[in-house]
């Protein structure tokens, strides 16, 4: 299987980037073959709709499942059109979290986990 995983570096043993939309970068590794490629979210700096952007890219190349630590109901809704299972994870690097998927230690999820709007900031109240 096909798996992208959101990662704040272009390797295999990068850490895991718990955002899907906005995140650095994704990593692609085949469960089978161990053969992994890496490519830049062109989406991290939309001004609006990242999720499915996102969402689309991880499509277009192939995966079938993809790991990262949030799904906005957009990019949810795209990659479940698309067929794509989603994981939960929230610490790791890649190749440790395509080891946790391979032993079926992630959450699949089957809704959203996180709502449209919802802002993290840096420091101060929420």
């Amino acid at each position: 299987m096909r798996i992208a995983i959101s990662a704040r570096a272009l390797d295999i043993n990068a850490p895991f980037d718990p955002r899907f939309g906005r995140g650095a970068n994704f990593v692609f590794v085949d469960t089978e073959s161990g053969e992994w490629e890496a490519y830049p979210n062109a989406a991290i700096s939309a001004s609006g709709g990242a999720g499915v952007q996102a969402a689309q890219f991880v499509v277009e190349h192939g995966a079938q499942a993809v790991v990262s630590g949030n799904f906005g109901p957009n990019a949810f809704a795209t990659l479940k059109a698309a067929g794509m299972r989603m994981f939960i994870a929230s610490e790791g690097t890649v190749q440790q979290l395509v080891d946790r998927f391979k032993a079926g230690e992630l959450q699949e999820v089957d809704a959203a986990t996180r709502a449209v709007g919802l802002r993290h900031s840096r420091g101060g109240k929420r």
